[in-house]
């Protein structure tokens, strides 16, 4: 297959997915709002269940957490684990995919850091 048809099947394969052809603006579909970004941060720690998140996170709406804990979930970053008891218990945890956006995180924080520093001094 010569890279055009090969592009063309990959685009065609991005389409089907509903993933833009560009990685950087697939990437900021996925995690390009506040909340994402910090529940990904928050949950890099390890397991959370909802009051945990939203305490750590801070100034959230639960509707806001919920919602986007759902597209998370949706898109296989989070995952969401329901104990049968009573009260119900639900945590939340990263996928290995989720897991993955650790570099980005990284990267992001170092980044601000720096900005900070710079408009500090």
């Amino acid at each position: 297959m010569n890279n055009v048809a090969s592009a063309q099947s990959e685009k065609s394969a991005c389409v089907v997915n509903d993933l833009p052809v560009c990685p950087v603006e697939t990437t900021m579909t996925l995690i390009g709002n506040k909340w994402t970004v910090l529940i990904v941060r928050d949950l890099l720690q390890g397991t959370k269940r909802f009051s945990e998140l939203r305490r750590s996170i801070g100034n959230v709406s639960q509707k806001v957490l919920t919602s986007n804990l759902r597209e998370m979930e949706a898109a296989g970053l989070v995952s969401r684990k329901v104990y049968a008891e009573v009260p119900p218990r639900v945590e939340y945890s990263l996928t290995e995919t989720g897991r993955s956006l650790k570099r980005v995180i990284d990267a992001m924080s170092a980044w601000g850091a720096g900005y900070q520093q710079a408009m500090c001094h």
